[in-house]
């Protein structure tokens, strides 16, 4: 397994039969439950699944509370339990830089899912991003673990591009709006996925 950026070997996002945009998403979104539905079962806890999965097109997403859906973006909402996504925007990041960006993207929101389950608070909002960041690299692990994704050489370079692009131009940790710089963001990833989700 080939080394990315000198900290770990990651997986490819390749599963079996897995070939479509639509086919990445549905298994992403279907692994990463089944996932977190295990972990709060070994916790004694019972894992509560979003009560719906929202593709939409630029403007037209679904609102949370008094906050518009924006275009280019994915996001969960407490208000619901569910998570929506841009398909345009995330089928396009799909199409530059490979199946990787769905498998980072849709357990990265699940995390956020995860953390209003277990009533997660940080201080900044940069710390719940990073962690959310940390849990998919956590679940991808597992998954990498359980055979239910395949690793192969070639994507992980895929995840880290992803991550750096989702990365804040600078190191703003008093922003609202804060998600953490690239180097922060792979480094949360990496973090989960040497240590899984307990180590975030």
């Amino acid at each position: 397994m080939a080394t990315a950026c000198g900290v770990v070997g990651l997986p490819s996002m390749d599963t079996k039969g897995a070939d479509s945009f639509q086919e990445d998403v549905v298994t992403a979104r279907t692994l990463t439950e089944e996932f977190w539905k295990q972990q709060f079962q070994q916790l004694g806890s019972a894992y509560r699944p979003i009560a719906d999965f929202i593709p939409y097109s630029g403007n037209a997403g679904p609102a949370c509370g008094n906050q518009p859906a924006v275009p280019n973006n994915a996001f969960y909402c407490p208000i619901g339990h569910f998570i929506a996504y841009d398909q345009d925007w995330m089928e396009g990041l799909w199409n530059e830089m490979g199946d990787g960006s769905v498998y980072i993207i849709i357990p990265h929101e699940f995390g956020h899912a995860v953390q209003a389950q277990l009533r997660t608070e940080f201080t900044l909002n940069v710390q719940l991003e990073l962690q959310a960041d940390c849990y998919a690299g956590g679940t991808l692990s597992g998954l990498v673990g359980s055979g239910a994704l395949k690793a192969e050489e070639g994507d992980e370079n895929e995840l880290f591009v992803s991550l750096a692009a989702a990365g804040d131009p600078t190191d703003d940790w008093l922003n609202p709006a804060a998600h953490g710089t690239s180097e922060q963001r792979q480094a949360s990833f990496v973090q989960g996925y040497r240590g899984g989700v307990r180590a975030c």
